[in-house]
Parts: C-alpha cells; structure tokens; sequence
C-alpha cells in the first residue's frame, strides 16, 4: 500500500510540474503576442507640409515632438512592434526615418528633417473596409523662430496626458540612442527695434527747434531697449550711433537677430501745424499681397522665411507659402498694434484712427511681426517740445512696454514658446 502511494504522489508531481510548465509557457507566449504590431508607414507630400501614415492592427500610445541640432520629429510608440524597416518616401521636408528602442516593448521612430516644421495635428483613425488603424501626423513647414518655439517634449502631442503617458525607466532612457532636450526654460524673447534715419539722412526737422528726427529716433530706442532688458527681453538696435543704414538691411539685421518682434521708431511730420497725436502703422494687406509678389520672382528665395530654402519649389508653391506666412505675421503685428494702442492711449495723446496701415518697406519681413510707431509729431511746437525730453520718451516707453508684454503674454502668442 505505501509503494502504491509513493507512485501516484510521484505521477501527480510529474502531471503537477507539467500543467506548470504548460500553463507557464501559455503565459510566455501570451506576453510576447501582447504587443501590437506597426506593419507599415507611408509619408504623402502636400503644399508645404507631409502627412506620415503609420498602419497598426491596434491602437496604440504614442508621444510625438520635435527636437533641435540636428532638426528632427521624434514619434515614440507604446507597446508596439515594428515589424519592417520603414523607409520615407521622396519628399521635401524629410531625409530619412530611423528605428530605436526604448525598452522591448517601446519604440522610437526618428525622422530627419531638411527645414522647419511644426506638428500641426496628430490622429488616429479606427479601421475602416480594408483599411487597418491608421496613426497620422501633420506637419508644416514654418520660420526658424517658431520652429525652436515649439521643440521639446513640453510641446508634445500625446494620446494621454503627460503624466499618463507610458514612459521607460530612467535606467532605460539612458540607452536610448537619441537624446531629449533637457532644458525646459522658455527662451528670452528677441526684439528689434529700429530707430528711424540716421546719417545723412536726418528724417523730419522740427519747424521751431529744428531738432532731428534720427536723433529723437535713436534716444527713444536706447530708452526703450534699457527698460525692456530689464524686463528680461533681449533686446538689439538696428542702429545704436548716427549711422544710415537702407530700409530694406534693417529687415535684414531683425531677420538675423531672429527676431521674436519688430518696431520701427520714427516722428512724424505735416504741413498743418496743428497736426498731433502719435499713432502705430502695420503693413497694409495690398501692400503685403504685392510684396509677396515681388518676394516670389527673386531667382535666390533662401531665407526668404526663416531660412527656409525655397529654391527647389514651383512659383506656385512659393506664393502660397510666402502668402501664408505674411498673413501670419500682419495677424500678429496688428495684434501687437492693438496693445500698443490701448497702452499709448492711457498717457498721450493719439490722432484718430491710430492703427494706420501703410506699405513701408521696414514693416515687409514676411515672418516677422512688425510695426511703425510714430511718435507724434515735430511740426508741432508742443510735441517737438514734448520729444525732446527724456521724461516724456521715458512715459511712451513704459507704455510700449507694457504693449510688448501682454502680446507676448496673449494666449495665441504664449502658446507659440
């Protein structure tokens, strides 16, 4: 009887350690068949921008951004598979696609990119006929300017809140063949401010105390740009002594300063002597429509837009684009006319009608925002009296200060840093 018991405890181990080990190898397989799989990425090239198609039998997390030096679109996908090599397809805005992992079950797609771009929207579509489910990313070409004003993981989309986003452990981001920015700190905003004239060229003369206009121009510039630094701006003068420099090199130092915004300082003048009031100039749509014009028949279009090179487009697509971003920039530049207007209007006095819209050529930067303040006027005996002092020049830089924070702390321009 005992030989008997010792057999079936032996053959119920046996069994037991079988329906272990089977149960365990289920479990296995269950696990390594847990992840979806990504079986193909397609990128469709549209008028200044890509659309990149990622086909997957299920839905999946992802994160996508962008980083900088070199410039590239990071996707990363959560528990998936990568089942081919995926390969981008000719287009204008990307080079190459690369494969990295994040741990084993995550993974890092790279996209390498020739310009600037700006993710503008990130989906995913459930199966439809034959179609599987469909990831989409957007993006478009933009400036240098809001290109960096948008890399870094804080501006990423995601398919969940940032705190729920699935993310390695910090042994495993350190194998990771692609570093993320690590510095969150929001960039100083660049202004360019350009006083009026200069040089041989003194601007309007005071009809009674025959001062100059370049020399106003210059002071209110330095004024300024002290009280701004101050704030934390950085801040550059197109021109900082009795200098003349061409309208058209002023845009062309804001356009290398990378300027955030651009204001040029003048003082006005008329033959009415009674003529007062300052008042702030945007470019005029007609005058932008013919300058996007003229900007689209150069032979050289690099850095046309924040150095984006546009020699390789049709006219066509040139048009649109320049179009696009110099209606971009007039939105923004009357929007900063309109906190300038309600800052100026609390201290002095403003001629009616303050927002003007003119085609100067100081104000044609198709990327940057840009405005014309003048100052009021040197043909009149009190405002010439007015412009001479350091303390009333102080009191309309104090305001265009305060204009040039909240457009910056407006919630469409904030979002762009």
């Amino acid at each position: 009887m005992e030989k008997i018991a010792a057999m079936l405890k032996r053959t119920i181990g046996r069994t037991l350690f079988q329906v272990v080990f089977l149960l365990l190898g289920v479990l296995a397989f269950t696990a390594s068949a847990s992840a979806g799989n990504i079986t193909n990425m397609r990128i469709g090239q549209q008028v200044g921008s890509v659309r990149i198609v990622f086909e997957a039998d299920e839905a999946f997390d992802y994160k996508a951004f962008l980083l900088t030096d070199p410039k590239r679109l990071v996707v990363d996908v959560y528990d998936m598979d990568i089942k081919n090599t995926l390969q981008s397809d000719q287009n204008n805005i990307i080079s190459q696609t690369r494969v990295g992992k994040l741990n084993d079950k995550d993974k890092r797609v790279v996209f390498d990119l020739l310009k600037p771009v700006f993710i503008k929207k990130v989906f995913t579509l459930k199966p439809q006929s034959n179609m599987k489910w469909r990831f989409v990313v957007d993006v478009a070409l933009c400036s240098e300017r809001d290109f960096r004003a948008k890399v870094g993981s804080k501006h990423a989309f995601s398919s969940q809140n940032d705190q729920n986003v699935k993310t390695a452990s910090a042994d495993e981001k350190k194998s990771w063949f692609f570093d993320e920015d690590k510095s969150h700190k929001p960039r100083k905003k660049i202004i360019v401010l350009d006083p009026g004239h200069g040089g041989k060229d003194p601007g309007a003369i005071g009809v009674y105390g025959k001062t100059y206009e370049k020399n106003i121009t210059l002071a209110m510039g330095k004024e300024l740009k002290a009280i701004l630094e101050k704030k934390g701006y950085k801040v550059y003068l197109t021109r900082s002594t009795d200098i003349f420099i061409p309208l058209r090199q002023r845009v062309r130092i804001a356009q290398r300063y990378k300027a955030d915004l651009f204001m040029s300082i003048h003082a006005d003048s008329a033959l009415n002597r009674k003529a007062t009031g300052l008042s702030v100039y945007t470019l005029s749509e007609k005058a932008s429509d013919k300058e996007a014009a003229a900007l689209a028949e150069r032979e050289n279009k690099v850095d046309i837009i924040g150095g984006v090179d546009f020699s390789e487009n049709s006219k066509e697509i040139n048009d649109i684009l320049i179009s696009l971003s110099q209606t971009d920039s007039r939105n923004k530049s009357s929007k900063f006319a309109t906190y300038m207007v309600n800052e100026m209007s609390k201290t002095v006095k403003l001629v009616n009608n303050t927002h003007r819209f003119a085609g100067f050529a100081v104000l044609k930067a198709p990327d940057i925002p840009s405005v014309l303040l003048e100052m009021g006027y040197l043909s009149n005996r009190n405002e010439e009296r007015l412009l001479k002092q350091s303390s009333y020049r102080k009191k309309l830089a104090t305001s265009a200060s305060k204009a040039i924070d909240r457009y910056f702390n407006d919630p469409e321009i904030a979002a762009l840093y």
